[in-house]
């Protein structure tokens, strides 16, 4: 049977069997004849329990005997199907109650997204709001005839599968028949987790638990699910090849970025990446689950299994499933960006150098920076502000004797300010306490509250705090006015940093409800001190420093970085709520890495405007803050592009804001790991993102924020931050760093027009700025598991020094030889080796850049101080020729402000045969010319011509093969041919 799948998001609500249920369960185990115990005597004892008298629901805790579905009244229409799925027998009720009838919507929503969608009938279960992340609409045209994408089903014991049209013999992409996974029971991968055994693999759909699995080839390729920093690196651990398997839990929380736990964001959105090793061909497919619950993801391969498996474990919601045919990664992203919305239009300025950091104490701080900054030759195009400048870390206001508003107001030289926003909002004390932002929010009604209607009090900075809520109908003019009394009394922004907004509490529950909220002052960190540093720097020998040498000698002690993992385990139990559904404490227990749900967070029955539960919406609060703002940044700062950049994210995140990864640390681990993130968060739809450069805790040295500052010049969001009370790393602070900082900005800024294309065509497309290896190249299964490199748009490679001490760098050159690269700086040809490492000279202040044949580059030719100063300069063109003689490239320009995107002028560049065509189509006035033209792997000509007419400035390299047409003054508005012979 064939039918599509339509837009929709399961839920699925999160947390721990109850102290009773794990006691006995725990005894049971114990009893039980093998490791892991008998099933059947599991189940039996669940039975018992759910019939214990005592009025609280009770569950089987076990899957074994949950009867599955069986499909009927089926309705096939133009664009998919519709049937009913009813309970095939006897209610399970294993982690909630079973809920008898479903229905199924198949949508084939284009002919390459497939939307399968399964919720209750009655419609009583959570479901994301069309307000917070909108979908797409039905489609007017069918493809049920010619997608790429097959809904298949069993209609008892109902099961469906999903398969390629232009390949039918092939694994299914996703498959949830029985017959086709694994033999259960399977014992716990982890021993000591007994929620890590799969009891069965029927489809479940109770009102606290939801279940499906799939089978996948053994051993594939699995990126994404994120967000994570996963040991395992950007390929996800599926079980083979010496893996463990991985628990991907999606609940997000305020944590410094943890190695294999959930943290601050959740995506349930996977690629996979298949390769065919008979045909040595690869393609990808993608599968995004839109559900707002907290859920654990399983990837796993059981011992002696043909087969590899993914399973979804949700605590609430519905299973509202899009499937992404592809066929290439960047395919399967962009099909993704198509449903939930694709990323915002970036300001120009915001690819600049931004600097930070938790302790600039008052703002001849911030003016000193600037200096330095600018004394040391070293772009800066955004100074920020953390939680100092406010008054009793209140937001929305400056502290009168740090930060007085009028010497906030003065920003010159065509730079930016960006300051942080919280999201606890502090609240009055006494009747004497004047506090603007909290008022107005309870006078509009705007905080979340409490069950019985009180508000609902956390702890933050400020104290006792309340929050949001962002399905309040005020929320926006609350917040906007908020926004815009800010910049009245000084802090006129041009961005808005968004922090905390998991959301972040000190305390668990509503803990300032009914406290004396005067006993409770801000918080103090006056006289923090920070120790340790990165591994290979002895502070104890060389002091604090952080210098890479002292008196001529090396202080770096070792030469490789450490690598730790982080088990995760399930620990801690909450208390018990409401009657009939357990919000505070969910049957099953998520792997939630801090253990009970409502720690260091609100608290799951916190309650939202329209009767949402924080259970349902948690993940979300981010999001939805984002949005918000975005939307206030909007008026406050009309006709042009908001700039945000926050910390918790969810799908279609992106629409509204950039992301950094987190509070890191000052670690060469840290350093590595920068990159999977932001590779990660292109799968996201979120390409706007970067790592806090230097590392945010603990103390820099000098070697690794040189190579640190290097990086991150070739990631989109380029900020150095840095915590409190820790040494200073500011890159003019070392010689070395800020002389890493002046070559790799200089080649950030001269890229700039190509960051911006390709910023474009992630906002008008979906396509991913930055990209791993096997994106461009699919079929080399050496770059799989690649994420100590990436590529920029397609055409330049980036490789880092990822340790200490190191002057070279082992890198891998895509294509097998089939593809020229050519040094960023020199130019030159690399003779690569095919298929493998090549070792590269990486002394200190260098990193390796080199260019993809067949390519064509718009750049800046004169980088500037600012972005403006840079965009109003001169261009220059870079050809780089393939062995056929060919390249091709493109550029978007415009304003670089403007929002929503005005006027635009797209450029086009081919070369063949001896000739160069430069098409130019659009309305925007290109007013800077193009002085130079570069063309790499040109034999010496004879002649050279511009227009037709004979060109006389022209010079040739003969070591790399590089002709250079200077002074050429081309319109960029026009159509221009070079030729050379």
């Amino acid at each position: 049977m064939i039918s599509e799948v339509h837009h929709q998001r399961r839920y699925y609500r999160s947390q721990r069997f109850t102290v009773m249920f794990s006691l006995l369960l725990g005894v049971l185990y114990t009893l039980a004849p093998t490791a892991w115990g008998d099933v059947s005597q599991r189940a039996t004892l669940g039975n018992k329990l759910a019939s214990n008298g005592t009025g609280t629901p009770s569950y089987s805790m076990n899957v074994t005997d949950c009867p599955g579905y069986i499909l009927g009244s089926l309705h096939e229409s133009d664009i998919g199907l519709t049937a009913q799925l009813t309970l095939a027998g006897p209610a399970c009720n294993a982690f909630g109650q079973d809920i008898s009838n479903l229905t199924i919507e198949v949508i084939y929503q284009s002919q390459s997204t497939l939307h399968v969608k399964i919720y209750d009938t009655a419609n009583q279960q959570f479901t994301i709001p069309e307000s917070v992340i909108e979908r797409p609409a039905a489609p007017t045209t069918s493809y049920t005839g010619n997608s790429d994408l097959l809904f298949n089903f069993n209609a008892a014991p109902f099961a469906f599968w999903v398969t390629r049209r232009s390949d039918p013999g092939a694994m299914p992409l996703f498959d949830t028949r029985t017959s086709s996974l694994p033999p259960t029971p399977i014992p716990p991968f982890n021993a000591s987790d007994t929620s890590t055994a799969f009891d069965g693999f029927p489809l479940v759909f109770e009102d606290q638990y939801l279940q499906v699995a799939s089978a996948l080839p053994y051993g594939t390729n699995i990126y994404g699910l994120g967000e994570v920093i996963a040991s395992s690196g950007f390929r996800r651990d599926i079980g083979t090849d010496g893996g463990v398997g991985t628990i991907q839990t999606h609940w997000a929380r305020d944590v410094a970025d943890p190695i294999d736990q959930n943290m601050y964001g959740s995506h349930p959105i996977y690629v996979e990446h298949r390769y065919n090793a008979t045909t040595g061909k690869a393609s990808a497919s993608g599968v995004l689950l839109l559900n707002a619950a907290g859920s654990d993801i399983f990837l796993q391969t059981p011992p002696n299994s043909k087969v590899s498996l993914i399973e979804y474990r949700l605590i609430g919601g519905i299973m509202d499933f899009y499937f992404f045919s592809g066929p290439s990664d960047a395919e399967v992203i962009a099909q993704y960006g198509s449903v939930i919305g694709y990323p915002m239009w970036q300001p120009a300025w915001g690819f600049g150098f931004h600097l930070c950091r938790w302790g600039y104490h008052n703002v001849s701080d911030d003016i000193e920076n600037v200096a330095q900054m600018r004394a040391a030759g070293i772009p800066l195009e955004v100074q920020w502000n953390d939680i100092d400048l406010y008054h009793a870390y209140r937001d929305f206001t400056t502290d009168p004797v740090s930060f007085p508003g009028d010497e906030l107001r003065a920003a010159t030289n065509n730079q930016h300010y960006i300051p942080i926003t919280d999201v606890g909002i502090a609240i009055t004390v006494n009747s004497t306490d004047i506090y603007d932002p909290f008022t107005r929010g309870v006078e509009e009604d705007v905080w979340i509250k409490n069950p019985d209607g009180s508000l609902y009090l956390g702890q933050v900075w400020p104290g006792y705090t309340v929050y949001p809520d962002w399905f309040s109908e005020n929320i926006l003019s609350v917040w906007t006015e908020a926004l815009r009394n800010w910049t009245e009394i000084g802090v006129e922004f041009s961005g808005i940093w968004l922090d905390m907004n998991e959301p972040s509490s000190f305390c668990s529950d509503s803990c300032g409800t009914g406290a004396n909220y005067s006993a409770l002052a801000p918080m103090n960190v006056a006289g923090t001190v920070v120790t340790g540093y990165p591994e290979c720097y002895n502070e104890t020998k060389w002091g604090p420093s952080g210098n890479m040498t002292i008196n001529g000698t090396s202080t770096n002690s070792c030469t490789t970085s450490s690598t730790t993992t982080t088990a995760v385990v399930k620990r801690g139990v909450g208390a018990g709520g409401e009657k009939g559904v357990n919000l505070n404490s969910p049957p099953y227990a998520i792997h939630n890495a801090i253990g009970s749900l409502n720690r260091n967070t609100m608290a799951t029955n916190a309650t939202h405007s329209g009767g949402y539960a924080e259970l349902d919406v948690h993940n979300m609060f981010g999001l939805m803050e984002e949005k918000t703002t975005h939307l206030a940044i909007q008026s406050v700062i009309p006709g042009k592009r908001p700039f945000l950049i926050s910390r918790s994210t969810f799908p279609s995140a992106g629409k509204w804001t950039g992301h950094w990864l987190g509070d890191n640390y000052s670690k060469w681990q840290y350093l590595y790991l920068n990159i999977q993130g932001v590779l990660q968060f292109q799968i996201y739809q979120i390409p706007m993102v970067g790592a806090d450069t230097c590392g945010f805790n603990d103390n820099t040295d000098e070697e690794l924020c040189n190579r640190w500052m290097q990086l991150s010049a070739f990631v989109p969001f380029y900020r150095n931050h840095n915590t409190y009370a820790a040494l200073p790393q500011e890159p003019y602070r070392w010689e070395s760093v800020a002389n890493a900082s002046r070559i790799a900005i200089a080649a950030r800024y001269s890229l700039l027009p190509y960051w911006y294309t390709l910023f474009a065509n992630s906002s008008m497309a979906g396509l991913p700025p930055v990209r791993a290896l096997f994106y461009e190249f699919p079929d080399e299964p050496e770059l799989f598991t690649v994420d100590t490199q990436w590529l920029v748009g397609s055409d330049i490679l980036v490789t880092p020094v990822l340790t200490p001490g190191a002057t070279t760098v082992d890198g891998i050159f895509p294509g097998r030889g089939s593809v020229i690269w050519r040094d960023w700086y020199t130019h030159a040809a690399v003779n690569a080796t095919s298929g493998g490492n090549t070792t590269l000279d990486a002394p200190i202040s260098y990193i390796n850049v080199h260019i993809r044949d067949n390519s064509a580059l718009l750049l800046h030719q004169e980088p500037g101080y600012t972005i403006y100063e840079t965009r109003e300069g001169p261009y220059s063109l870079l050809v780089s020729l393939n062995a056929a003689g060919t390249a091709f490239g493109t550029a978007y320009v415009d304003d670089g402000i403007s929002f929503p995107p005005g006027p635009s002028r797209s450029l086009t560049f081919q070369a063949a045969k001896g000739t160069l065509k430069i098409e130019s189509k659009g309305e925007y006035t290109i007013l800077q010319k193009l002085e130079t033209i570069t063309v790499l792997g040109v034999q010496k000509p004879s002649q050279v011509s511009l227009q037709g007419s004979p060109v006389k400035g022209w010079t040739y390299k003969e070591a790399t093969e590089e002709l250079v047409v200077s002074n050429t003054s081309v319109n960029l508005d026009g159509q221009t041919t070079l030729a050379w012979k």
